[in-house]
């Protein structure tokens, strides 16, 4: 719902990311809250792996066909977007994977232990800077415990390649269902496609809900087939239950360690998705 463009900050001398909302949006009340709220939320999170937001503004239209503007000044991330860097290498290797999983579950945990969840993780919202460094961003659809619902009974809020089956099935979007969000972009990473692809959106869904995707490819190592099918459990309750947890399994297979399963680390309140 919204464009980002680069900027220069003339009174602190840095180039900044401006995303602006779409004019088509800013005169919905809906949206431009949605809006605001992303700037409420992504404020309080500071973190390495998330990109950081500087400034939220909007100029009132000064004449009757004048628009309302409304944008947000963050971090410039120098580099490209995960989805680009795929697109440019197809697969990536099992280290180069874990080091991206990795970098974003830091960033998540983070989220996720401010009581936010980001509910729409996917390769276009992770932006790999020029010295490797990993950061999320985009929070333009996360709900923290205070949201205010804005979306229709059933709507689904997020991408339906990276959704976890209890978001397709309208249940609660939990810490959790952002690890799967990783779990998919780890299968991607790995194997060069997405987990499920159809033809319609309806069907993706629905293959998130009971599809069972295409095994790894062979030479993926046995732990890390073991981290992403863990982080793809279909029930969230079997899954590595926030960003925190996911990280730790990474860093145990990196050690050599056998992967662990462990309780939520982050206080966050299961929130229902919006009606």
């Amino acid at each position: 719902m919204g464009q980002v463009w680069q900027g220069h900050d003339t009174l602190l001398g840095r180039d900044v990311a401006v995303k602006v909302l779409r004019s088509e949006y800013t005169g919905d009340p809906t949206f431009l809250t949605r809006f605001r709220g992303e700037a409420r939320l992504a404020a309080g999170l500071v973190h390495p792996n998330i990109a950081a937001l500087f400034d939220y503004g909007e100029v009132p239209p000064a004449g009757p066909t004048d628009e309302h503007l409304a944008f947000l000044v963050m971090e410039l991330v120098r580099g490209e977007s995960l989805s680009g860097l795929l697109y440019r290498e197809h697969t990536l290797t099992p280290e180069r994977t874990l080091d991206v999983l990795r970098q974003s579950a830091a960033g998540l945990a983070a989220a996720h232990a401010a009581g936010v969840i980001h509910r729409d993780v996917k390769p276009g919202n992770v932006l790999i800077g020029s010295d490797g460094t990993v950061k999320i961003t985009d929070f333009g659809v996360a709900v923290s415990g205070s949201t205010v619902p804005l979306t229709q009974t059933g709507q689904v809020m997020g991408t339906p390649h990276y959704l976890s089956p209890e978001q397709a099935a309208g249940a609660r979007a939990t810490p959790a269902s952002d690890v799967y969000a990783l779990g998919v972009i780890g299968y991607q990473c790995l194997t060069g496609r997405r987990m499920f692809d159809a033809e319609s959106s309806l069907q993706v869904v629905l293959l998130q809900l009971n599809g069972t995707p295409e095994p790894l490819p062979d030479d993926v190592p046995p732990p890390v087939r073991s981290l992403i099918e863990g982080a793809l459990a279909k029930d969230p309750a079997q899954r590595f239950p926030d960003g925190a947890a996911f990280r730790d399994a990474i860093d145990d297979v990196l050690a050599g360690r056998p992967v662990r399963r462990l309780a939520p680390t982050a206080a966050v309140t299961a929130v229902p998705d919006p009606t």
